[in-house]
């Protein structure tokens, strides 16, 4: 288990910059991040962007899905706004990175993905997360890519899905985290990662819990909250007060 619960960057930094900007990345390192996460799609001539969303209507106004368009066309549409993953690993030099990958992206893309971060090098501050389809690819593509396998339901992956991932991480949605299944995931052998807690009162409630690791859209309030469980009080052996 981690000493100090890793603070990852939802998107980067999204209640101050649009998510996955390069804005957005940076406002998270600079407010006290670990390490960011971000979305990553590929474009019609299989360049790989910043996007969580299949379509740009969300954050950019445009109906037409990623897919369908060139890297140019997409950064014409977006202002320069939707950085390329290159870019976004430029920009993040230095720093752990999660990478998301949605929507279920096949064997061929997730191999341009993998292909970029080496071409980055960046290999060695990069893990992936996903659903298990796409963590089977990751695996099949790097024997020796680190993984948090996203895992959204009660019941433990079975044994055998592990196995085939060896993922180092387990990744869960915040809400079913508590500290019981927390004992059993580090007592598997594995570490703990959860998303996407933004209120104070949810973060306190994972800290206490034992995790490794805390994905929020609100970095500022979880480097503070984090600091703030840490600090010794009267009540804790070792206070000086």
């Amino acid at each position: 288990m981690t000493p100090v619960p890793l603070a990852v960057g939802h998107r980067g930094d999204p209640y101050r910059h649009r998510e996955n900007t390069v804005a957005s990345l940076r406002s998270a390192l600079r407010r006290g991040a670990d390490a960011v996460e971000f979305d990553v799609r590929l474009t019609r001539d299989g360049v790989p962007v910043l996007l969580h969303d299949d379509t740009l209507k969300r954050l950019w106004e445009h109906e037409r899905p990623v897919r369908a368009l060139s890297w140019e066309e997409v950064r014409g549409l977006t202002g320069g706004g939707v950085p390329s993953l290159t870019e976004a690993l430029a920009a993040t030099d230095g720093h752990r990175v999660m990478i998301d990958l949605p929507g279920s992206p096949g064997v061929r893309a997730v191999r341009r993905f993998m292909d970029a971060v080496r071409e980055a090098g960046a290999a060695d501050r990069v893990y992936y997360c996903a659903g298990a389809e796409t963590m089977l690819a990751v695996r099949a593509a790097d024997p020796d890519a680190e993984i948090a396998l996203t895992w959204t339901t009660l019941a433990p992956p079975r044994p055998a899905l592990l196995e085939a991932i060896r993922p180092r991480w387990l990744n869960y949605r915040f809400s079913l985290v508590d500290r019981p299944l927390a004992e059993r995931v580090h007592r598997d052998g594995y570490l703990l990662s959860v998303w996407t807690p933004d209120t104070r009162r949810s973060m306190r409630r994972l800290l206490e819990a034992g995790v490794d690791s805390i994905t929020t859209n609100r970095i500022d309030v979880l480097c503070a909250t984090r600091a703030s469980a840490a600090a010794p009080s009267p009540d804790r052996p070792g206070s000086t007060a």
